[in-house]
Formats: structure tokens, C-alpha cells, sequence
């Protein structure tokens, strides 16, 4: 008899068919796990005899086939107690959207391999081949990735291979986009571009074409004024997928669209008109749905929100700079992303031009930030970065300089720590994460 014991990536209380794993919550003593929980092998042993006892009635070697099954029972045991079924430390799968053409040396998307616990990335390999992948998403729940072409005019949804990252295409939707998002439920995709877009997915995660009519799920913003054409950046749901909020970088606007998921709908809801020359580009919300924050392209500053998620209005808190005082010429410089430390506590900003990245600690009860300083990227135009899963390490993107860099997250002060890693990645874009199979 063959006894195939596989990683156990969670042993929180399931049932098998020899009865129930010790849950995380149970204090034991003896051997330490890889999570830093503990256990023993008595307990182990009489977690599992509990299961095995009901394949028993009378003695123990009253049939070949009840000793072969308790047999399987004690080597399961002992597997998790010696540790060869304990999952290794946190591993994520890192996707690396890029442009592709003449100069670039790249040929589409590119993955890696990312340890949360170390900042150890591997080197990065061709994923599947794509035209001016420049910007990724990720479905919440299924392995499957969503690529924006951005010089093409599509969006394309690929199927994931969760043991190595390698994709396949499974299908496409003719939408002009530079940026993309993914509802939480992960029922429609919101696609900024030439307008906003919200497209909806199928059971497998392939995309479906735009709902037509008014709702629909194409949105143009309305002029106003002078304002010339308008030139969404970015659009993100907000108040679990009952609205979206898109910033319009020429309109100098940061919209608020009702969405809804179930019809993959947008109409436009409300409107808040930055300080002239700000060009809100990209937007991040806090953990606690509060507050809101758009990076704002022309100018190199931050504009905080507050957000009333039932109304679904902003209201202005804050501007502040992304750029250090002893930088003068501003024209030289200008935003690209943004996000939110996943403890709430601080934020980020990049500067091409500058070349850094931009950090503030956050005041959760205010919502207001503080400027901590601009920490260089070691390469060039970081038009992207991410904070890893669990907080610990951000990578940055430059795309000029063809390379993914890592830093380490001070979990008391919010600054960075170049670590002396990078990774060559051909004209990146965009960075996305997955949990590794």
C-alpha cells in the first residue's frame, strides 16, 4: 500500500476520513511548526486514534485490511510530527507586466518566485508571451490573471498554472485600458482607458463583453468647462463593490461610479475636483474603507479623502507633497503608484524622475499623513510597486533601468531598506502576487 503524504497548508480543525487535525488553537507542547505552533506526538497520535478507533471491532488483526488502514493512520501521524507534510515558509508567485516592442527586450509577462519571510526573489521567467502587457490583476479567488494590452486595445484573461505561473490564454475583450481592477467577489473586472468600462466574469473567470445601453458597462465622463478630452488613469471598487472610484487625470477629477456586480453596470454617482494642476493618476483606500488617497501625476502630491461608503462621497482631508523639500524643479518629476501598508499605518508613493518612493506614516484616527522622506529605487522610472503579502518587503518597479527591486519594511517607522536585492526584469510595469501551490 502506497502512502502519498502532500503539504499540508492548513491543519485549523479539518476533518479527514481518520478523524479531526489538531486546529491551530490547540496548545500543545513539543515539536515546533513551521507556522510557530506546537505540538506533540502523543497528541497527534491521539487526535488520529479517535478516527481510527472506528475502523476497528475486535482486535486489531482481525482483518489484513483494518491493520493496512491503521497502518495508514500512524504514518500520517508521524509525517505530520516528524514534519515532512508541514508547509514551508510563506511562498508567493509574482507576476511582472511589461512593455513589449522594439528596445524593451521583452517578450510579455514574466513571473518569479518570492519568499515572504526572507525577500529572497528568484529570477524572473518568461510566463506567456503578450503584446504591451502593461498593466495586471489578479481574480481574488480563481488562478487566473487579466492582462491589459495598452497599445492594442484589449484585455485578455489567462488561466494560471498555480505550481509553476506559467499562463494560458483563455479569452479576450476589445477595450482600450492602462490600468485594471477586480471587484473583492471577483464578479467584474474595471478596466480605465479611453473611458471606464466594467466587464463581467464568467463562472471559469473569462471575461465577458461589455453590457450595452445606459447603465451599461462603458462610461464616458462628462466635459466640462475648457477641460480638454478625458483620460481616466485608474478605477478601483470601493464599499465592497458598491461603488467605483476613478481618477481622471486631464478632467483633474476623482469620479465615484455606482457599480453593480450582479449586471456589471457603472453609472456615474458624484465628482470632486482636485486643486488646479494636481492630475489624480492612481488611488488606494485604507483597510478601514474611511479614507481614500489619489496620487496626483502633474504636480507630486497626495490628496487624502474621507469616505462616506453608505453616501458614497469624498471629502477632502489633505494634499502633500511626494517630493523632499531639496528638490526643486518639479517639472522633472512626476507620480505613478500608490499604496497602503496592509497594518494601515503607512503609505506609499512613486516618483519617476526622482526615482523613489515616497513614505508617510498615516494617522488612522485622521486619516492624515506625514511626510517620512523619499527612498531611492536603486534604477529607473518606477512607474510601479507592491507591498508583498504580510507587509514585511515592497518591490519596485523600474522600467527604464529593466529591473524588480526589493526593499524591507520597517514594521515600527513604515521606512525602507534597500536590500541589496534585484532582479532583472525587462521594462516593468506592473506587480502582482499569488500564494504558490
Amino acid at each position: 500500500m502506497n502512502i502519498i503524504v502532500g503539504p499540508i497548508h492548513s491543519v485549523s480543525a479539518r476533518r479527514g476520513p481518520y478523524g479531526t487535525l489538531p486546529s491551530d488553537a490547540d496548545q500543545c507542547s513539543g515539536r515546533s511548526r513551521s507556522d510557530g505552533q506546537r505540538y506533540d506526538f502523543l497528541t497527534v497520535i491521539q487526535k488520529f486514534w479517535g478516527g481510527a478507533s472506528q475502523l476497528i471491532s475486535g482486535s486489531i488483526y482481525e482483518t489484513r485490511q483494518r491493520s493496512l488502514r491503521i497502518a495508514a493512520v500512524f504514518a500520517v501521524a508521524s509525517a505530520l510530527f516528524l514534519g515532512t507534510a508541514v508547509a514551508p515558509a510563506a511562498e508567493h508567485l509574482v507576476w511582472f507586466g511589461t512593455y513589449t516592442g522594439e528596445g524593451t527586450k521583452s517578450d510579455g509577462i514574466y513571473v518569479s518566485r518570492f519568499n515572504d519571510e526572507t525577500g529572497e526573489l528568484s529570477e524572473a521567467k518568461l510566463a506567456g508571451k503578450a503584446t504591451t502587457p502593461s498593466f495586471i490583476a489578479l481574480h481574488p479567488t480563481l488562478p487566473v490573471l487579466y492582462a491589459a494590452a495598452e497599445f492594442v486595445g484589449k484585455i485578455e484573461a489567462f488561466a494560471i498554472d498555480e505550481s509553476t505561473g506559467i499562463l494560458a490564454p483563455k479569452n479576450r475583450q476589445q477595450v482600450w485600458a492602462c490600468q485594471l481592477s477586480v471587484d473583492p467577489a471577483g464578479k467584474v473586472l474595471l478596466a480605465a482607458g479611453g473611458g471606464v468600462t466594467c466587464l463581467g466574469i464568467a463562472e471559469d473567470g473569462s471575461l465577458k463583453p461589455a453590457v450595452k445601453g445606459s447603465p451599461g458597462g462603458a462610461l464616458e465622463h462628462p466635459k466640462g468647462g475648457n477641460r480638454q478630452k478625458s483620460m481616466p488613469h485608474s478605477i478601483y471598487p470601493a464599499a465592497a463593490g458598491k461603488f467605483a472610484i476613478a481618477c481622471d487625470l486631464n478632467f483633474n477629477t476623482v469620479f465615484v461610479h455606482a457599480l453593480d456586480t450582479e449586471k456589471a453596470t457603472l453609472g456615474l454617482h458624484g465628482s470632486t475636483v482636485l486643486k488646479a494642476g494636481a492630475g489624480p493618476r492612481h488611488f488606494a483606500m485604507h483597510p478601514n474603507g474611511k479614507f481614500g488617497y489619489s496620487v496626483n501625476q502633474k504636480d507630486s502630491t497626495v490628496t487624502g479623502f474621507s469616505f462616506d461608503a453608505q453616501a458614497g462621497a469624498l471629502t477632502e482631508i489633505q494634499t502633500i507633497s511626494t517630493l523632499p523639500e531639496d528638490f526643486k524643479d518639479r517639472s522633472k518629476s512626476a507620480t505613478a503608484e500608490i499604496a497602503i501598508h496592509p497594518s494601515g499605518k503607512f503609505a506609499y508613493a512613486s516618483n519617476r524622475g526622482h526615482d523613489s518612493i515616497a513614505m508617510y506614516q498615516l494617522d488612522e484616527a485622521t486619516g492624515k499623513l506625514a511626510f517620512l522622506g523619499a527612498e531611492p529605487i536603486r534604477g529607473r522610472e518606477p512607474r510601479n510597486f507592491a507591498i508583498a503579502p504580510g507587509g514585511k518587503f515592497l518591490l519596485a518597479a523600474g522600467q527604464y533601468s529593466a529591473g524588480v527591486a526589493v526593499f524591507a519594511i520597517d514594521q515600527a517607522t513604515g521606512k525602507l531598506r534597500y536590500t541589496d536585492r534585484t532582479v532583472a526584469v525587462p521594462s516593468p510595469t506592473c506587480i502582482r502576487f499569488r500564494p504558490a501551490r
